[in-house]
């Protein structure tokens, strides 16, 4: 078996192990590893620049709603996490605690939690802030890590240590919080949809699936590669209750006091290992160029010792001239690996576009380029290097383009309507989506989730209005909802 054969077959098979080809493609491309603390990771460069480039994007989004940063602190008294009942019950379970400090384990006067989120914290601050109408909204976001104790840690996915954004709004009116939950919520299908290109079904989660203390909570939710679901971000309507908890209270232009109305919203790097299981292939990673670290890796490949000095020229020329069109560009001229092991490597990261340089291109002003998305001979093009940059810039948007197209496809083709239980049953354990007719009652919910596994992960903001019978009770309804088995 040749080096670069052996290279190919290192992941394990997609289709007959989808958990150890995630492992794989995530470790093997450097993304991740796991931490010498159990349930926790290490996010590795190439990983974190990814996170970065997301980032960047989704600040960039919430700076254009009016919305600016801040930090808040990573410990939480606990007399400030019990304050709101509903809300330190659902996190309990995964809460760390820091009882003791220094090396003669003095006990503290109060426990601290590690932030699990940070409600519980930022109410009591934004009470000392907002005294009158005036002081409204607060829209703040801050982009920290937070601690939720993970039993069945898997990276990127759920670990006990992971960042996140969470956003935080304070609001005089019910209307202004709604509107700016679903606001956000927007701002997280438009990043998925158009910069992951993820596509994402925008919904209302059920009453037992919601945030703990929330009024209502808004989800996107994904199918991954093995048709199981993931909630990609959510958007919490908080109602009056936190700021009833935390006393944030105003006076109104009528100079009567008001508890504000408040908002939180987050989406973490478990967006990375959605990307990872999406658009990924036996190959490894699939990336979309709008946050790939790199959007193009040249190779220069050259055999003779006097072809190279040509090439390599040619190759810094090109490099240049892309990166101040903007382009994202890797020079990979190591030596010691062969062309091929260079191929299979940055096929395994994933980058969007492999341009290939060698004497007879340098002879004829021309790369190979090959498209990520498109193995073999269907995805390569012999291309001038006169007009490079637009050319690549173009060829960029449509494998951006046609990642989503993809992912919808099979989506559509995996989202099953269905009317009894027991068809329910049977889709979801083929690992589809389930879309059913359901009135919301929830002892049938449970009863689904305890025979199937599946969850109701949303009822679909966008409903068609046409009635049908409840699938748990046989009732008129026309809400509609999605069940499935979900990460």
């Amino acid at each position: 078996m040749t080096q670069d054969k052996a290279y190919a077959q290192a992941l394990a098979n997609k289709t007959t192990d989808f958990a150890g080809w995630y492992n794989d493609v995530v470790m093997r491309a450097e993304l991740a590893e796991e931490a010498p603390v159990r349930g926790c990771m290490v996010v590795r460069p190439y990983g974190w620049t990814l996170w970065e480039n997301a980032q960047s994007i989704l600040d960039r989004k919430f700076k254009e709603t009016d919305v600016v940063n801040a930090a808040f602190p990573l410990l939480i008294p606990r007399s400030f996490l019990v304050k709101e009942s509903d809300h330190v019950e659902g996190f309990v379970p995964e809460v760390a605690w820091v009882t003791q400090v220094g090396s003669g384990q003095e006990e503290l006067a109060e426990p601290l939690a590690v932030r699990p989120t940070s409600e519980a914290i930022i109410g009591p601050i934004y009470a000392k802030w907002v005294q009158s109408y005036r002081d409204l909204p607060l829209l703040i976001n801050q982009w920290c890590s937070v601690v939720r104790w993970e039993k069945r840690p898997r990276l990127f996915l759920r670990t006990s240590e992971f960042w996140w954004q969470e956003g935080h709004t304070a609001h005089a009116s019910q209307e202004e919080a709604e509107e700016r939950t679903r606001m956000m919520l927007e701002v997280y299908r438009s990043f998925l949809e158009e910069d992951m290109a993820i596509p994402v079904i925008p919904g209302l989660k059920s009453e037992a699936q919601k945030f703990p203390g929330a009024l209502r909570t808004y989800t996107v939710e994904a199918m991954m590669g093995d048709g199981r679901a993931l909630q990609a971000g959510t958007s919490h309507n908080l109602g009056d209750h936190f700021a009833r908890a935390y006393d944030i209270q105003f006076l109104d232009e009528s100079n009567e006091r008001r508890y504000a109305w408040t908002t939180s919203w987050g989406m973490s790097t478990r967006i990375i290992g959605a990307m990872v299981m999406v658009h990924g292939d036996q190959q490894g990673l699939v990336l979309p160029p709008r946050v790939a670290p790199y959007q193009a890796v040249i190779i220069p490949i050259w055999r003779a010792d006097e072809q190279k000095a040509a090439v390599l020229e040619a190759v810094d020329r090109i490099a240049k001239t892309l990166k101040a069109a903007g382009i994202r560009i890797k020079v990979d001229a190591s030596e010691g690996k062969s062309a091929g092991w260079k191929f299979n490597e940055w096929e395994l990261k994933g980058v969007p576009v492999r341009i290939e340089v060698g004497p007879r291109d340098v002879e004829n002003n021309s790369v190979v380029l090959a498209r990520r998305d498109r193995p073999g001979k269907e995805g390569k093009e012999f291309v001038s290097q006169d007009g490079l940059s637009g050319h690549l810039a173009a060829l960029l948007e449509d494998i951006q383009s046609a990642l989503y197209s993809k992912a919808a496809a099979f989506r559509e083709a995996n989202t099953v309507d269905v009317k009894l239980e027991q068809e329910l049953a049977e889709v979801v354990g083929a690992r589809k989506f389930a879309r059913a007719y359901w009135g919301g009652d929830p002892e049938g919910e449970e009863r689904i989730k305890q025979a199937t596994g599946a969850t109701t992960r949303c009822i679909p903001l966008e409903q068609s209005g046409v009635e049908g019978k409840s699938i748990t009770t046989g009732k008129p309804t026309s809400q509609q909802a999605i069940f499935a088995r979900a990460y």
